[in-house]
Parts: C-alpha cells; sequence; structure tokens
C-alpha cells in the first residue's frame, strides 16, 4: 500500500514514499520506492515569493548524490551512448546491478539528464521480468497507473531540479541475489553558444565498475570542423579521454579501468564524479545555412558569419534592493565592468537601478566612448543595495528611454535596441502584480525593442521572467548565486553583444513544405543558430530550395540553398552509429517546444486546451515525456506498471492529476522559444516562393576578358568581334574601367599559371563605387563587400542577393555574380573552377561588361565604350 512520509509543515520541500508491492513467480514479491518533491495543499496558501521556489539538489544533496545506490551490491556495468546526428542526440543509459547482501534491500537508479531534453524511454528487467516504457496522455498513464496501484502493483518515477540537469530517480527493494538492469534514454538537440555546440553527460556511478564506458558518436554530414572532450573529475583523467575524429565523424569515449578510477592507489572509492563534456561545430560552405532532408523531414541550420555587427542600444536595468546585498551585488558590479568593456563608440548604452526608487545614471543614451564608459564604472562600484522592488517602474522608465531616442533620431534606424533586466526577487513596490507589469510592459514596448531578463538564484518567479522575455522578442535565463556568477552574466552577455541580422525570414518553394516550424526570427546573434523544421511534401522533384531573407548593416540579402531529398538517407544508411530518424524527431522537439511557449502566452482557456491538445498528440506519436504526457512502464503481460510523469506546473495547474490520487509535484523549467525571436505565428502549409537571383546567359554583345586574360570587344556598328592580349605579370594590377563621371572603378589583379612563366589570368576583381564609398572585392574564394565601415562576406557556396543602397549583388552558386550600380552600371564576373590537382592551370575569373552600360564622357580605361 501507498504511505506519505511528511516533514514539518515549516520545510520547504516533502518528500514522498510510494510503495506498491510486485508479485513474482511462485508468490514471492519485491517493493518499488521512488522519491519525488511535492507540494501538498497548504502550498497554495503560503507566502507569494514561497511558491515561486524551484526544487533543487541542495549542495550536501549533490555531493551525496550517485548515479546507483545500495549497502551491498555490486554494480557489474555502467554505460552511457549517445549518438548525436545533425545536432541532434539520443543518449542511452544502462546500468546492471546484482544484490549481493543476504538481506533484501532498497536499490535505486538516478541518472541527470538536461533540463531541455525529453525522456523517451525507460525499461527495467528485474529477475527476468522486463518493464517497457511508452508515453501515453498523462490523464490515460495515470487512469491506468492507478488501476494498477489499487492491486498493489505500481510505483511512481518523478523528477526534480538540479540547477541545469533535473534528476530521474528510481528505485527498486529486491530480494538477495536479484539481478537488475536499468535502461533510460532521453533525447535533446544541440543549442549552439559562442560558436560551439555543447553536449554534456554526468557521471558519477557512486563506486567502482568492472565495465565503465561512455561513447559519444557524432556524425554531421557537412563536416566537423573541430571537435574536443572535458571533464570534471581531475587532472589524472584527462588523458582517458579519448578523441578520434575524421571528415564528418567522431568518437569520443571514457573506459578507465577499476585501478584508474580509483581516488588513490589503494583507495576503495571512486574519484569518477563529475562531467564530462564534449564541445563541437560544424563546416560551413556559406552563409547560406545548410539544409537536409531525411524522412520525409527538412532541417534548416542558419548560422552565418562574416557579417558586420549591427550597433547596439542597450538600456542596463539592475536590482538593487536589499536582497542584492552582499555577494550577488558584489558579482553583478563586477560582470558589469566587464560588459561595459565591451561597448563600442557605435553603441549607446545607459544604466537605470531600481530598489523601492527608479534611478537613471544617465536620462539619455549616450556612446560608449572610454570617458562614458569609465563614468558608469564608478557609478555602479557606489551602489549600496537596500529597500523593495520596483520592477514595473523601472521597465516603464527604460522603455521610454529607448522610445525617446527612437524619436530623437538619436539611434540608427538598423541597430537593434534591447533591455536587459538583473533582478533577484519578485515586486514589491509599486505594481506588484505580475500580469499586470507584463501588460504595462507589453503596452509600451516597441517592435523593434527586444527584453531580455536574468534572474539571480531562487526567490525570483523566473516564469514571469520567462514569459515577459518572450512576450517581447528576447529570452530568460537563471543566474545561480553561487561563485561563478559574475561569469555566468559576462557569458551571457556574450551571447547577444554581437547581432548580426534582423527580421530574418526562411520561405520556401510553393507547395514544397508543411507543418513549418518557427520561420521568423526577430535577430540572429553571432555564435548562435537558427533552426526550422518542418515535413517535406511529396513531389516529382529531388531538390528542396529555401530562401533566407534578412537585413544586416546597411544591407539587406537574400540567400537561396538546396537539398538533394534523397542523397542524406542513403549516406545515414551506411553509418554505424549515426541517429536514423534524427530529422523526423528535430521536427516534433522543435515543435512542441514552441507550442509549449506559445501555451505559456495564450490569453484564454480554450487557446490553451487547443495548444494542450496538439502538444499531447505529437508527443504521444513521438514518445517526448512533457509537461503533459507521462511514461508508463509496464511489464510485459500489463500486470504491474510504473508510471514515469513530468512534474506539473505548480502555478498554472495544468495536469494536475487530481483524479488519480496522485500527488502534485513540482514544475521542471519549461522551454521558452528560441532565442530571440517573435511568437510563433501559425505557419501556413505551403509559402510563396521567392524570386531570388536568376542564372545568367553571357549576352552575345559583351565586352569581355577572360583565360589567358585575352580581351573580345564587339563592335555594334560594323557587327566585329576584336580580339587582343595584354602582356604582363602575376600579381599587377590592370585598370579595366575608370569612370569618374559616374565614380564607378574596375580593376583586375593578375595570377598566374603553376609554372613560371606561363600565362596569367585574372584571379580578383574589384569594383568601386566611390560616391557611396563601397567596394565589392570579388575573388576565386569569394565575395567581399565593404563601406567603409562595415565588412560582409560571401563564398561562392551558395545563390544569393544583396542590396545596399544603390548596389546590387546577385551570386549564382559557383558559377557567376553580377554586380548592378544604380541600374546603369553591370559587371559580371564568371568563375573557373579547375581540378584541384591539375598540375598547371589554377582558379580563375573572367569579367564581362555589357554595352548597354550608361558610362559618362570621362570613362577610360582597357574597356571602354
Amino acid at each position: 500500500m501507498c504511505t506519505r512520509a511528511h516533514r514539518p509543515r515549516n520545510m520547504r520541500r516533502l518528500q514522498v514514499l510510494l510503495l506498491g508491492l510486485l508479485l513474482l513467480h511462485q508468490g514471492c514479491c519485491f517493493e518499488f520506492v521512488i522519491d519525488g518533491e511535492w507540494e501538498d495543499e497548504m502550498s497554495q496558501t503560503q507566502d507569494h515569493r514561497e511558491r515561486h521556489k524551484r526544487a533543487i539538489l541542495t549542495s550536501e544533496e549533490q555531493e551525496d548524490f550517485e548515479a546507483i545506490r545500495g549497502d551491498d551490491i555490486t554494480v557489474r556495468s555502467y554505460k552511457v551512448e549517445s549518438r548525436i546526428t545533425s545536432r541532434f542526440s539520443h543518449t542511452i543509459v544502462r546500468s546492471s546491478v546484482v544484490n549481493s547482501g543476504s538481506n533484501p534491500q532498497s536499490i535505486a537508479f538516478n541518472v541527470q539528464i538536461p533540463k531541455r531534453a525529453f525522456i523517451t524511454n525507460f525499461t527495467m528487467n528485474v529477475n527476468g521480468i522486463t518493464f517497457v516504457g511508452s508515453v501515453k496522455e498523462k490523464t490515460v498513464a495515470r487512469n491506468l497507473y492507478a488501476q494498477a496501484r489499487a492491486r498493489n502493483k505500481a510505483a511512481a518515477i518523478i523528477r526534480t531540479n538540479s540547477q541545469d540537469m533535473e534528476t530521474f530517480k528510481t528505485e527498486v527493494h529486491v530480494p538477495s541475489g536479484s539481478n537488475i538492469e536499468f535502461e533510460l534514454h532521453y533525447q535533446e538537440m544541440m543549442h549552439r553558444k559562442l560558436n560551439l555546440y555543447e553536449h554534456t553527460l554526468h557521471l558519477q556511478p557512486g563506486r567502482l565498475v568492472p565495465q565503465l564506458q561512455v561513447d559519444v558518436y557524432i556524425f554531421e554530414p557537412k563536416g566537423i570542423a573541430t571537435v574536443k572532450a572535458s571533464n570534471t573529475f581531475g587532472a589524472q583523467f584527462a588523458d582517458l579521454i579519448k578523441v578520434t575524429s575524421t571528415k564528418d565523424k567522431a568518437h569520443i569515449v571514457f573506459k578507465p579501468t577499476v585501478q584508474q578510477q580509483k581516488k588513490c592507489e589503494n583507495c576503495t572509492e571512486s574519484a569518477v564524479e563529475g562531467v564530462i563534456t564534449v564541445l563541437y561545430d560544424v563546416n560551413r560552405d556559406s552563409n547560406a545555412g545548410e539544409l537536409q532532408v531525411s524522412d520525409g523531414h527538412f532541417v534548416y541550420f542558419f548560422a552565418p558569419s562574416n557579417l558586420s555587427p549591427l550597433p547596439k542600444n542597450i538600456v542596463f536595468v539592475i536590482d538593487v534592493s536589499g536582497s542584492m546585498w552582499g555577494v550577488k551585488m558584489k558579482q553583478t558590479v563586477q560582470a558589469m565592468k566587464a560588459i561595459l568593456d565591451d561597448l563600442t563608440i557605435d553603441d549607446n548604452f545607459s544604466i537605470i537601478d531600481f530598489n523601492h526608487n527608479v534611478r537613471c545614471w544617465s536620462e539619455e543614451l549616450v556612446p560608449g566612448s572610454s570617458i562614458q564608459i569609465a563614468d558608469a564604472k564608478r557609478y555602479i562600484e557606489n551602489i549600496k543595495p537596500n529597500g523593495g522592488t520596483n520592477i514595473n517602474e523601472a521597465l516603464l522608465r527604460a522603455v521610454q528611454m529607448l522610445v525617446k531616442a527612437s524619436n530623437q533620431k538619436v539611434i540608427d534606424p538598423r541597430s537593434v535596441s534591447m533591455i536587459i533586466l538583473v533582478s533577484d526577487g519578485d515586486p514589491t513596490v509599486g505594481e506588484i502584480k505580475l500580469s499586470a507589469i507584463q501588460k504595462n510592459v507589453k503596452r509600451v514596448m516597441r517592435e523593434e525593442f527586444s527584453l531580455f531578463s536574468l534572474g539571480i538564484g531562487f526567490d525570483v518567479d523566473y516564469d514571469f521572467l520567462q514569459r515577459i522575455a518572450t512576450e517581447n522578442r528576447g529570452m530568460a535565463q537563471r543566474i545561480y548565486a553561487n561563485h561563478d556568477a559574475a561569469e555566468q552574466l559576462r557569458a551571457f552577455y556574450s551571447q547577444v553583444s554581437s547581432p548580426l541580422l534582423r527580421k530574418i525570414t526562411v520561405q520556401f518553394q510553393e507547395d514544397s513544405v508543411a507543418e513549418v516550424t518557427q520561420n521568423h526570427f526577430d535577430k540572429f546573434f553571432s555564435g548562435s543558430e537558427l533552426v526550422v523544421a518542418g515535413k517535406v511534401l511529396p513531389s516529382e522533384s529531388n531538390t528542396l530550395t529555401s530562401f533566407t531573407m534578412g537585413s544586416a548593416a546597411r544591407l539587406d540579402i537574400i540567400l537561396e540553398t538546396d537539398a538533394d531529398t534523397t542523397e542524406l538517407d542513403a549516406e545515414l544508411a551506411k553509418q554505424q552509429h549515426s541517429f536514423t530518424g534524427f530529422a523526423r524527431q528535430m521536427w516534433a522537439y522543435l515543435t512542441i517546444k514552441q507550442l509549449i511557449g506559445e501555451r505559456s502566452l495564450a490569453t484564454t482557456a480554450v487557446k490553451k486546451r487547443k495548444i494542450t491538445q496538439r502538444i499531447m498528440t505529437l508527443a504521444v506519436e513521438h514518445q517526448f515525456v512533457t509537461p503533459f504526457t507521462a511514461l508508463l512502464v509496464e511489464s510485459g503481460d500489463a500486470t504491474e506498471r510504473l508510471l514515469a510523469d513530468s512534474p506539473k506546473d505548480p502555478k498554472h495547474g495544468c495536469c494536475s492529476g487530481g483524479s488519480s490520487g496522485l500527488p502534485p509535484v513540482r514544475q521542471t523549467l519549461v522551454y521558452q522559444p528560441p532565442p530571440w525571436v517573435h511568437t510563433p505565428t501559425p505557419t501556413p502549409t505551403t509559402v510563396e516562393v521567392l524570386e531570388g537571383p536568376k542564372e545568367f546567359i553571357v549576352p552575345q554583345q559583351v565586352n569581355l576578358v577572360d583565360n589567358d586574360p585575352h580581351f573580345i570587344i564587339h563592335l555594334p556598328r560594323s557587327n566585329m568581334d576584336i580580339c587582343f592580349n595584354i602582356d604582363s605579370k602575376p600579381g599587377h594590377i590592370l585598370n579595366l574601367l575608370s569612370d569618374s563621371g559616374t565614380g564607378v572603378t574596375v580593376n583586375g589583379q593578375l595570377i598566374g599559371s603553376k609554372k613560371v612563366n606561363k600565362r596569367t589570368y585574372f584571379g580578383t576583381i574589384g569594383i568601386y563605387y566611390q560616391p557611396d564609398g563601397i567596394s565589392v572585392i570579388v575573388s576565386t574564394d569569394g565575395i567581399t563587400m565593404t563601406d567603409g565601415r562595415n565588412n560582409h562576406s560571401f563564398t561562392w557556396g551558395s545563390t544569393a542577393e544583396i542590396r545596399q543602397d544603390g548596389i546590387r549583388i546577385s551570386i549564382v552558386k559557383n558559377s557567376n555574380v553580377i554586380i548592378t550600380i544604380n541600374n546603369s552600371t553591370q559587371v559580371m564576373v564568371l568563375l573557373h573552377r579547375v581540378w584541384k590537382k591539375h598540375p598547371v592551370n589554377v582558379d580563375f575569373l573572367g569579367i564581362y561588361i555589357p554595352n548597354e552600360n550608361q558610362y559618362s564622357p570621362l570613362v577610360h580605361g582597357l574597356i571602354e565604350k
């Protein structure tokens, strides 16, 4: 039967012991004991602050954590295997344990998993009886569980929180000599931060294990640029983590012997206690992104680089109430000083600090000059925390500051404006109703502004910070109030300190895709990645094409990329350790995460119910344990059942499960929509096709320079072509065209073949437009555009169109680029590729100038009309 063990009411958390009897062959039995955290009915009347605290492991509990727990047991093996394919991971944790004691005892299996992950399965074999999991709607699973519990044939499995990880816990009470095998599966998408993907595995077996092994297999179709692994076990383990990699695959293995696991030579305790972290990045052919198609689904990854950052306008809003006194304030000041040093003269900023009052370091935005930064540092160093918390007025003052700067044309219309809020508590002064604050901020925020929220510690209502940030095109992050809080603040700022693009839209050809995930993004920050997924509709074509539009510093771009719809599946079939279902699961993962974010912002109960139903349908189909589904673990004959239940949200009351008789449990942190994005709007099953750069066919009547470089000039009156050569040396720069009247200049730099005294070719073509100070440099490696302040680079690997003022650059993938100036002058450069190992020839460029170009009478050069 089930019993409750209560701590005193004034204790912050309650422990639940749910006991169930599982009948075995020949009438013998054993018990399941499952540990979890929950709030009883009294929690609803607790203090306003208390209801927001999260269930986390204390430092003592963290240190006492063991993956396998028991007094007299033998752990035969503990193995972790992750398969990462195209940034999506499937991780399996397996352990084999024997009760070596002479008496029955409880054996625990605990796994720490990332908060972003979804559990997909849990199986357990106890003395030959196998329990297999399946994800069901939470009400269905709980009803089935309740039926089993009524027959004393059930136990519950509940997850708890521990900073960036969740702890999956279960215990089984077994007779002496029993053999138990545990196996947990979970999946997650790798998020790119600061140019790297991070995969973290928590390893703490708690004892010496004869077979201890970790394997991480990575397969990236476009190739792996860098991969490395580290651990927190200690320096003696550094050489025990082996990393091997090829062009597109990597294998990380950790397989210490029993002797190598020991804390010292004669010790019986294990030193394997900590985290293995794998960091990697992929190769990128171009700024147009990477489009992958597999299993009837597509995934589009967009992570451009080589673009000049957009200028920033930032208002820092810092909580200086009494609760920030001490370490929190010291670390905030330390982080702010480093953040201020990162600002440039092109950035504008100000600082607002608030307690029960609101103060401004500067009433207006000021440039990030060295003088202003030094003064701002002195200001924050002298802050003395005290008083209450007036979040509402502080945020409204920050918005007013940005609005004023925008109205007075102080800020560049192409710049990025953001508010960064740092707080450790709930409002206590002024407007304290969270929903009212959320509405107030939403009402005054402009479309071009974003709000980023940083919650320090666990006294703050993180869900509120998450909602208010997401609703205003930003994101929230929890900062853990420990010794490295300053580093956490700096790391967050690093993620948003370099915006490269605004208003990004990803579209596809009409009738080619359906059920597309979020495809409109407010901003793209350097080092991150935008991901769009969807279903591929049946088509006679084997090619899927995407179009990405965005605004960079002073220019607008359209990027085009395509993918073969059959190629990747054929390649995955050849890979021994790939995750073949990655595209399908990633689409479901993104869709569910975004729906959970939408649900948190839904304004009516009807909308919430519709979103909840869709989440449950997808989660059951793709076997994800979410806040609205549960994992029912059953024996083969379905007579014994366990319930793996994602904790509920204590404030929103979703899926309370009251009818099942299960106690409520605390909610894990739910996903916010991807960083810096608009709230998703319903995506049509098809989208209009964008008209990108068209393939260029060389006109019959042009002036061209090609090959060695010989010049062909068409004389229209006599309808004749004249051919002549220029004898020059590699490195020389030839003035092909110069027109001081229109401000257009075209130069070409020569390169030579691989053998001395042989033919010369054009290796670089430069087009300069003096009125706007714009230059376009075309080489065999790529195309670079500069305007004196900004520098943007593009490769030949994708079709793209770039516009800035009167300049338009149209790139056709691996073929040609057309530079059009004020719709009156065109320069066309053709790319010639040769065999890389050719003994003589090299890649070179050809240049084509139409006779229709409009020049002034001042034009001259080797090519002139």
